[in-house]
Parts: structure tokens; C-alpha cells; sequence
């Protein structure tokens, strides 16, 4: 039986020149029915197209792929990640049960996740490497030392063993494209694996902007700004018209801590979604030399100069910025969900409206910032790995709905049990010892999806068959404050949505090129940020400041990102 490996595939995108176009692999995939599926799923096979037992190179014996256990005898692998301080991952319930499905035992090495990219670059260049990396991420696991040590042969390459062993995963590639495009190096490689975000605010780059509902209400708002010049109205309304009710003039109409969380949502009224790289339909610019980000901080300064914009936006903490919230004295103020700044209930949080996205005279185009869903590098194995196959059969288990669940809460009875509620019904409950005041403690030391990135995949469709834990059984789940949250969203990010840059790989030529010009730009680009919208630099020194960008450099840095965002986009 004919079969079309994701390597192959993989192989015909990524290298240059090649008898077979894409054409060819279409009318190949055509002919097969389905990727991966139709073609066989890899591994040998019995007569019904199953996936029987095998061995893999190094002789250990393993299982039917897509089911437990992994291997028929025991084995043991090493495992490093980075540790939150809650429980030893030896300790915790998902890695117990997973070596009783499994068959393979793991022992951990752990820093603590502050110190995890230090030890990982100490492990590298020692080489006492354990066998699978689990939790890292693109901070501690590069981009560049993925290719590096990928090309030296430390860490192995996935992508012909992802299709033999990795039904789960397979399934996910097949069906969103982009995300083999974004894990594959440019030498054609995957050398790791994601964490996929698909819920109702996976699409958030970060927490949006909302407006105070109270404030709103105060002054009979019915309809929130949709231009520049709207919202600037209704910040001064928020200024002068004491909607707190306090007979003070103590409001602040906007506030944040750096702009950083408030920046890509006001940006994207002037057409730009970060103070970075960015493409445009198919064009690299770099956002902060453009007329569109000059519009920006020249009308960030007129809310700053107006006493719109909070005077120690650039010299509070985000506690101060909460005390500010919690004293109802902000308008607007950008957060996770409303309540961590208000502190309100999520119940009374649903009064406060997210953000709108506004047009300018130089954006007519209604935009918004948007996440990838995609973290990259949360899973690698090394050269020293006794079976690649076995550990990615156990991995992709997390990349099923049910095995991202086990991974999000664990196996029954650690933190959670079914109980039998009035109307006969199996629900989940937390197990006794859970304190109900702060859950997330009590999860943390069950799992390690606690603060870090890990591979897997969240089913949003999955809610049906996987419900959440509740306190007692007969508690009605109150879904109010998340239908909101999917309804906001709906309305305002996802008609709108925009990534800034996708994930890609800059070959390692190209990272030594950008390297310390990346670092100089940011480091400037910020300070003088600061500077414009606070009137300490006046806008028209702009063209010196654009001047003294361009002798950074930065028309190579835009030249190799268009470049590698011609490479990415190619593989289409």
C-alpha cells in the first residue's frame, strides 16, 4: 500500500529545488484519500490496516500504537523540566498513572523553573542530557539551539516518527496545516513538539483592555468608541464627570504598567498590531519607523499630556495598578478578566466590557491583535533516548481530548471522583483534602500543567464529554462568566484578528545576523516609546529618531525576516 510519509511531505516543501511540485503532492494526497489516515498510519500492520506490535531499531518490544501500554516490558527513561516549587514530579499522580499505562518509568531532574534555561544550557554543553525534554519552551529551548543541536545529532528528529507513532498529533497536522510550517526548521526538520491552544481565549495574545461597567452606566453610555476620536471623548467624560461618584476628581481614565499590556490593542487602531517585526499583506515592515506607529505615540501623547493616560504609567507595579482598580478609580485598564483588577466577583465582572477595536483617519480598517495558539518547543528527545518511538507514543496521548484532560486534571481519584448527583448522574467532584478556596494549589501537585508550557492540544469541543469539577455534587455549574468571555470575544477579537509575525524558524546564518540588532532596536525603540508619549522627547525629533534606526541596521533585519517569511509562506 502506497504511503506518503510527513517527512516526505515535509521534504518537498522545505527543499529548493525539486522535480515534484506541490501539484504533484496535492493530486498524491488526492489519490490517497486523507494524509496520514487513508495512506496507513504507519508501523506494521495486520490485515485489517491496524497498526500491530513491533519493535523499533533498538530492539525494546513495543505495542499497538494509539494504545497502553506503550511497551510490553518495562523501561526507564530520564526526563528534565522545569519545576514550580508545588510537588516533586515523582510525586505527582499524572506521571504515576502514566508509567502504569505506559510500562515506561521516568526519572525527573527539575530546577526551578527560574533557573531551568541556565541548567538546560549547562546539561547541553556537559552533555549529560536526560533522555526527553518536557516543559520547556522557546525561552529556555531556542529556536537556535533547536537547529544547532538538531544538525549536531543531540536532538532527534520527529518528523518520520511522528507519522509511525503518533496517530493523535498526526491527526491535529492534517488538519491544521500551519502548525507543521511553523515547528518545521528550515532544514526540513521537527525536532520539537507544541502546545496547542484551541479554547475561547486562545486567540487573546494577552489580556485584552475593559472598561469599567460602572462607569459606563454612571454616565449612560450605550455604546462603546469605535473610532480615535470616540474613545478620546469618552476618556474625557471619564475625567471630568466623576463617574465613581466620589465628588473627587480622582479618576483615571486609562492606566497599565509600561503600556506593554495596553500598547497592541491601541496600536491596532493605527493599523499595527506590535512594536516589532510585522507583516502586511505579504510585506515585512518594521512597525516603529512607520507613519502608523508615528500616529500612534503622537496621539498617546495627547491623552498623556491631557491627564488621560494614568501620569505613572511608566513607574507603577502592577499592584499599584490594582489598588488603583480595586479604589474604583480606573476607566479602563487592561487585565486577564476584569476582576483581577476590580476585585469583583466573575459574576459582577460581567458588567465590564471588553475593548473595542477602533479605526483612525490613517486606519479605516478594523483590526485586532491576535495569538498564534501555538507554543512551540514544549517536548524534544535526545540522542541518549533508549526508544524515540516509545516516548512519542507517550506523549501523543496528551494530543487527545481525553489525554489533554487527564494532563489538565489528572486521574480519577487524585484531585477529582465521580459522585452520583439527585438526578442519578455521574459527576466529577473534588476529592476530599482539595481546598476549595484555591483549587490551583491542589491541581499543581497533581499535574505538572501548572505555569509552564507542556505538549498538548485543548479540545474546546470536548466539554460534553470531559465536565468540569465541581464542589458538591448537586452544584448547578454556573457557565455565565465563560459565555461572556466566548461572546466578547466572538464580537470583538475574532471578526478582526490579526497575528503580527507567525512562527517561523530563521536559519542559523540569519539568527547570527539579527542577533544583537534584534536586542539594540528593542532596547531603543522602547525607551524612546517612553520618551515620545511622555513629551520628553517631542515628536519632531521623529526623523532623527527613524535616522538613527536605519544606521542600527535595520534594513538587513527587515530584509532576513522578509526573506524567512517568503520561506514560510512558500511552503502554502
Amino acid at each position: 500500500m502506497f504511503k506518503t510519509a510527513l517527512a516526505d511531505l515535509i521534504k518537498i516543501f522545505f527543499e529548493g529545488e525539486k522535480e515534484m511540485k506541490k501539484t504533484n503532492v496535492l493530486v498524491g494526497l488526492l489519490a490517497c484519500g486523507v494524509l496520514l489516515t487513508a495512506c496507513g498510519s504507519g508501523g506494521n500492520t495486520d490485515g485489517s490496516g491496524n497498526a500491530s506490535n513491533g519493535s523499533d531499531n533498538s530492539g525494546i518490544e513495543l505495542g499497538t500504537v494509539g494504545e497502553f501500554p506503550v511497551v510490553k516490558e518495562k523501561i526507564s527513561m530520564t526526563m528534565m523540566g522545569p519545576g514550580t516549587g508545588m510537588a516533586e514530579w515523582k510525586d505527582m499522580p499524572v506521571f504515576q498513572s502514566m508509567a502504569e499505562k505506559t510500562n515506561i518509568d521516568l526519572t525527573f531532574t527539575t530546577p526551578p523553573s527560574a533557573d531551568f534555561a541556565t541548567k538546560l544550557n549547562l546539561a547541553f554543553a556537559s552533555g549529560d542530557l536526560p533522555d526527553i525534554l518536557f516543559g520547556t519552551d522557546t525561552n529556555s529551548l531556542t529556536p537556535a539551539m533547536e537547529m544547532d543541536y538538531g544538525n549536531q545529532g543531540i536532538l532527534v528528529p520527529l518528523e518520520d516518527l511522528i507519522q509511525e507513532n503518533m496517530p493523535n498529533f498526526s491527526k491535529i497536522l492534517e488538519e491544521n496545516p500551519d502548525i507543521a510550517k511553523s515547528i518545521t526548521t528550515p532544514d526540513g526538520h521537527i525536532y520539537s513538539l507544541p502546545m496547542i491552544h484551541r479554547g475561547e481565549t486562545a486567540i487573546w495574545p494577552r489580556g485584552p483592555l475593559w472598561y469599567n461597567g460602572e462607569w459606563l452606566e454612571a454616565l449612560d453610555v450605550k455604546e462603546l468608541p469605535k473610532t480615535t476620536d470616540e474613545f478620546y471623548d469618552l476618556l474625557v467624560r471619564f475625567r471630568d464627570e466623576d463617574p465613581n461618584g466620589n465628588g473627587k476628581q480622582d479618576e483615571i481614565p486609562l492606566t497599565d504598567v509600561k503600556m506593554d499590556s495596553t500598547r497592541p490593542w491601541l496600536l491596532a487602531a493605527f493599523g499595527l498590531t506590535d512594536r516589532s517585526i510585522e507583516e502586511i499583506d505579504g510585506k515585512v515592515v518594521y512597525a516603529p519607523i512607520t507613519e502608523n506607529y508615528k500616529e500612534f505615540v503622537t496621539y498617546m501623547n495627547k491623552l498623556y499630556s491631557e491627564k488621560l493616560l494614568d501620569p505613572e504609567v511608566y513607574s507603577q507595579a502592577d499592584e499599584q495598578k490594582k489598588a488603583k482598580g480595586q479604589n474604583n478609580q480606573i476607566g479602563l485598564f487592561p487585565d486577564w478578566f476584569s476582576f483581577f483588577t476590580t476585585g469583583r466577583t466573575e459574576k459582577e465582572s460581567v458588567m465590564d466590557p471588553m475593548f473595542y477595536p477602533l479605526t483612525s483617519e490613517i486606519n479605516p480598517d478594523r483590526i485586532s491583535p491576535a495569538s498564534t495558539r501555538l507554543g512551540r518547543a514544549t517536548f524534544a528527545i535526545t540522542s541518549d533516548n533508549p526508544s524515540p518511538a516509545a516516548a512519542l507514543r507517550w506523549v501523543d496521548y496528551f494530543y487527545s481530548p481525553e489525554g489533554n484532560d487527564f494532563l489538565s486534571v489528572g486521574p480519577e481519584g487524585a484531585f477529582w471522583e465521580y459522585a452520583e448527583n439527585d438526578k442519578g448522574e455521574q459527576v466529577r467532584v473534588f476529592t476530599e483534602g482539595v481546598d476549595l478556596d484555591n483549587t490551583e494549589e491542589s491541581r499543581a501537585k497533581v499535574t505538572p500543567n501548572y505555569g509552564i508550557t507542556v505538549p498538548t492540544m485543548a479540545f474546546p469541543d470536548s466539554k460534553a464529554d470531559f465536565p468540569p469539577v465541581i464542589a458538591n455534587a448537586n452544584d448547578e455549574v454556573d457557565t455565565t462568566f465563560n459565555d461572556f468571555l466566548a461572546a466578547e470575544t466572538q464580537e470583538k477579537i475574532e471578526p478582526f484578528a490579526k497575528v503580527t509575525f507567525p512562527l517561523l524558524y530563521l536559519t542559523t546564518e540569519e539568527s547570527d545576523k539579527v542577533r544583537d540588532v534584534a536586542t539594540d532596536l528593542k532596547t531603543y525603540v522602547e525607551q524612546m516609546e517612553a520618551k515620545f508619549i511622555t513629551g520628553v522627547e517631542p515628536i519632531e525629533n521623529w526623523d532623527k529618531y527613524v535616522q538613527t534606526i536605519e544606521s542600527m541596521g535595520v534594513e538587513d533585519y527587515v530584509a532576513i525576516h522578509q526573506q524567512a517569511y517568503d520561506r514560510w509562506a512558500s511552503t502554502e
